[in-house]
Order: C-alpha cells, then sequence, then structure tokens
C-alpha cells in the first residue's frame, strides 16, 4: 500500500484522486486517525491500495509540522504501507523556514532514508520543472501569482536554492535530459547523486510521459515526494494499469451550499461566475466584524431568509489582493485567516446540522480545513472528479467539494453546486 501524508486538505484531495485515476483504490483521511481506527468506512486498510491522510501543516509551527507528520507516518506503518509520499502543492508552497524541508528531513530520518526524489510538476495545471526551476503557466514561479501570495510567497524559482533555506541538506536536479532516456537513466543519476551526498534529488518533468517515467524510477523507493502528478506515475507504475477502480455510487441529490476563501485569481474568477449567474451570496467582513460568532450568525440568518428556489448560495471571505492587505494590515495576517477559517467553519457545521444542507463545496486549502474540523468528518471515498483533481467525497451525512484556490475551470463552482453528478 502506499501510504500518502498531505500537507493540506486540498492537496490530499488532489493526490487522491490522482491514485484513483492511476489504478489504486484509494481511502481518504481527515487528520490522522485514532490508533485503533481503521477506515471511515469501518473496512480494513487491507480493501485499499493508497491511503492519504490529509493534515493542515503547510503554514504552521515547523515542530509541530514534523510531529505531526511522523505521527501520520506512524499510522501508515502500522497499517501496512510500503512506500510513503510527502504531498507538497505544485507550486512548492512553503514559507522561508519551511515546512517541505523540515518535513522530509524528519520522514527521511525516521525512515533511514539516505535519498529523496520529488518533484512539484504537474502538467496538466501548467507546473513544470527544468532544470530545477518551476515554472507556472510560461513564466517562473518567481514572476508568477504565487510571489504575492498571503500565506507563502513564493518570490525564488529555483527549488534546489528553496529548499536549501529549510533543510541542512543539499538537493540536487535529475536534468530533464536523463528523465528522456529512461527510468533506469533517472536511476543512475539518483545514485550519482548519493555518491555526493546530496540527500534530495528534485526531478525535471514538463509531460505526463516524464512523470510515467519518473514514476518507474521511483516505484520502490521508500520515500518519494511532490505534488499529485508523481503520484500519480507512481500509482500507474505501481498498479500496472491506468484505468481507474470503479467508485461507489452515491446520491448527490440535497441542498448545497459553497463556501469560499482562498483569494486566488482562478477562485475569485469563480465566484464572480456565480454571482453573474444570479446566485445569492454573502461576503463575511472581518473588517466591518472580527468576532467570528457574530460574522458566522449574520451569514446564518441571511441564509435562513433566501427564498426558496433561488439555487445554491454562496458564503465567501475571498478578497482581490488589494483588499486582502488593507484586512491583514488592519488585522494581522494570522488574526484575519482565524477569524475567517473560525466563521466559515462556523458556518458549514450549522447548515449542515440544522438546516439540511446535504453538498458542500469549499473553495481553499485553508477553507477547507476548517470545513472539515468543523464537521467533524473523519474521512472518505474518493470518487469522480468534478474538474481534474478536484474529487467528490463520500463521507458519513454528507458530500464534499475540496477545491484547490488554482483549480478548475471558471464554472466549476457554478456547476457544481447546481448540478445532480453521476458519482461513478
Amino acid at each position: 500500500m502506499i501510504g500518502v501524508i498531505a500537507d493540506d486538505v486540498t492537496g490530499a484531495t488532489d493526490v487522491a484522486v490522482a491514485l484513483r485515476r492511476g489504478g489504486l483504490r484509494t481511502v481518504l483521511y481527515f487528520a490522522t486517525p485514532p490508533p485503533g481506527e481503521i477506515s471511515p468506512e469501518e473496512t480494513g486498510p487491507s480493501e485499499y491500495e493508497a491511503a492519504v491522510i490529509a493534515l493542515k501543516t503547510r503554514t504552521i509551527e515547523p515542530s509541530a509540522a514534523v510531529a505531526q507528520s511522523l505521527a501520520a507516518l506512524d499510522w501508515l506503518r502500522r497499517r501496512g504501507a510500503g512506500q510513503i509520499y510527502l504531498k507538497f502543492c505544485s507550486t512548492f508552497d512553503s514559507t522561508s523556514a519551511g515546512n517541505i524541508g523540515p518535513v522530509l528531513d524528519a520522514l527521511a530520518d525516521a525512515l533511514d532514508v539516505p535519498m529523496v526524489a520529488m518533484t512539484p510538476s504537474s502538467p496538466e495545471h501548467g507546473r513544470t520543472q527544468y532544470q530545477g526551476y518551476l515554472f507556472v503557466g510560461n513564466v517562473l514561479l518567481s514572476e508568477s501569482h504565487m510571489r504575492d501570495h498571503p500565506l507563502t510567497p513564493m518570490t525564488d524559482s529555483y527549488l534546489p536554492r528553496v529548499l536549501a533555506g529549510q533543510s541542512a541538506h543539499r538537493a540536487g536536479v535529475v536534468p530533464l535530459r536523463e528523465v528522456r532516456d529512461g527510468p533506469a537513466a533517472v536511476q543512475r543519476r539518483l545514485a550519482e547523486l548519493r555518491t555526493e551526498s546530496f540527500r534530495y534529488a528534485l526531478v525535471d518533468a514538463v509531460d505526463q510521459g516524464d512523470l510515467a517515467t519518473a514514476g518507474q524510477a521511483l516505484a520502490t523507493e521508500p520515500l518519494v515526494a511532490g505534488a499529485a502528478g508523481l503520484a500519480g506515475g507512481l500509482a500507474a507504475a505501481t498498479a500496472g494499469s491506468e484505468t481507474a477502480p470503479e467508485a461507489d455510487t452515491v446520491d448527490m441529490s440535497g441542498t448545497a451550499v459553497v463556501l469560499a476563501g482562498s483569494c486566488s485569481a482562478r477562485t475569485l474568477a469563480q465566484l464572480k461566475a456565480m454571482i453573474d449567474a444570479g446566485r445569492p451570496a454573502y461576503r463575511l467582513d472581518a473588517l466591518a466584524d472580527p468576532d467570528p460568532e457574530s460574522l458566522a450568525a449574520g451569514a446564518l440568518d441571511w441564509f435562513s431568509g433566501l427564498p426558496g428556489g433561488v439555487g445554491a448560495p454562496l458564503i465567501y471571505s475571498s478578497l482581490e489582493p488589494s483588499r486582502l492587505r488593507l484586512v491583514q494590515q488592519a488585522l494581522g495576517r494570522e488574526r484575519s485567516a482565524t477569524i475567517m477559517e473560525t466563521a466559515i467553519g462556523l458556518v458549514a457545521r450549522t447548515l449542515v446540522s440544522r438546516h439540511g444542507v446535504t453538498r458542500v463545496i469549499a473553495a481553499g486549502g485553508e477553507t477547507s480545513g476548517a470545513v472539515v474540523k468543523a464537521l467533524g468528518v473523519t474521512g472518505g471515498l474518493i470518487g469522480a472528479e468534478a474538474a481534474r483533481g478536484v474529487p467528490w467525497i463520500f463521507a458519513p451525512g454528507v458530500t464534499l467539494l475540496l477545491k484547490s484556490g488554482n483549480f478548475g475551470e471558471a464554472d466549476l463552482l457554478l456547476n457544481a453546486s447546481a448540478q445532480q453528478p453521476d458519482s461513478r
């Protein structure tokens, strides 16, 4: 079994669906389960070929991220995981202190692994690595929208240098020309890097074929890291097939709501599409009311007053960068984030428990984490994708769609909250 440790909730759903798409039956857990818990469906892990644990460690203190990741590692190994995969974002989201480097250091030490290969490449989402540099579309990472990310601004595109700021160990590159020579060439380059005392190797990949090659080369490595793209390559190499297993059919009917906190350009476009289509929308304004309970109460009163037949509503805190900076300057970055996440969590819990909402669509990694925590959802089965890398998740009592900020076309939230998807 492949055991995955993901550093945020939407990243976990992204990698889980990549594993399922690659041919592995996959189960997803929100946080490390208690020692005696097997799966959200009370089914033994032997029935699954991949298990994903969604943590929320991307921007917390490195020591806390390490502790949570090691706990997840212990649980996965006790359940029979033979390969561990650390999932991080395809834009290598991290602060100057981590947490990719500190967590990788700890996992490699725990597994006594001398070399860890990785790549954030996800060509289907426009993320590619070449000569160790990460590109977003046609521009370097440092010239993309990620340069101004409110929590993890990425101002350096050369990944060995980024990783060097987070770890005392050296990072080298497996260049594209060697990847194109096949899995054996990748393995030879990794062996060379090991002899030169490099602990980390960033593997170039600019298309799906490169990721398939990397997956074959790394199929027997005890510890691998990267975005969902490489995980899909590993799954295909492990399963020997690119045919996804059938997912359980679940009734997707019922009342839906969209909860959004991501401030990415893609999510802002998706919110505009909902509003332009006439969907009712309510904005959580922390400057006007910095009390999360009061903010949530206002949104719930608004929801209760909506007339029937208006379509699934939108409750959001998302702002364009200039307005977001004003909020962060007034309230502080961490405080403003905590206010919004707490308020959205309270809204989600009340809508499901008291207002009959059965389908929750969340936009943004931190928002999704807050929703899952507030609902007390421990995990679920991975179903069909509403967009590439955005699967429906079937949990007891609620169906979830947890969208990374940058994922999906402009009409994703509009369609996902209106349609009755055929789950397969």
